[in-house]
């Protein structure tokens, strides 16, 4: 199975802007999500996996709506078969510095400053390149590959692009 990141609108069948509803019909085939707060309260969050990928819903602000959906690698020593796929990169097999090269070749800009969590605003992914697990590193002591990834709306980072200046 491919879970396609088309960044700032969905990553897999969840697009933001949707419902908490439509999110929850939208993961409930892969497993029983577990939404939190769970008190009947608007979502903040919809906590769920595609087999070993860890699927994050965020419904920040209102919770009226999504506004971001992170995907988790599936940790050390586990495998799967699902494939989250950026313009036809797997993020979780294709090493960072080729998602990123690859990503300036398109003409987006990746934000290095905080080489744990790089970020391309405008089209809104962030990544994450921390983990206390054993994976290959590189000289620099990062992870090799990303270990999660993060679609938001289009001024997903601006907070953090503006924090910058």
């Amino acid at each position: 199975m491919d879970l396609i990141l088309d960044p700032p609108n969905s990553a897999g069948p969840v697009h933001l802007g949707m419902t908490p509803d439509e999110a929850l019909a939208a993961v409930t085939p892969w497993g029983t999500p577990k939404v939190v707060p769970a008190d009947g309260r608007p979502p903040k969050k919809i906590f769920t996996a595609c087999q070993e990928i860890g699927v994050n819903v965020l419904l920040e602000g209102s919770g009226e709506a999504v506004t971001a959906v992170e995907l988790w690698w599936p940790g050390e020593g586990r495998s799967t078969d699902v494939r989250v796929l950026l313009e036809g990169d797997d993020v979780f097999t294709t090493p960072a510095e080729d998602l990123f090269r690859r990503a300036e070749e398109r003409g987006w800009t990746v934000d290095r400053t905080e080489p744990e969590y790089p970020f391309i605003p405008g089209v809104s992914l962030g990544f994450t390149r921390q983990t206390s697990q054993e994976v290959p590193r590189t000289q620099g002591g990062l992870p090799v590959y990303v270990t999660s990834v993060l679609v938001g709306g289009e001024h997903y980072y601006d907070e953090r692009l503006n924090s910058q200046l």
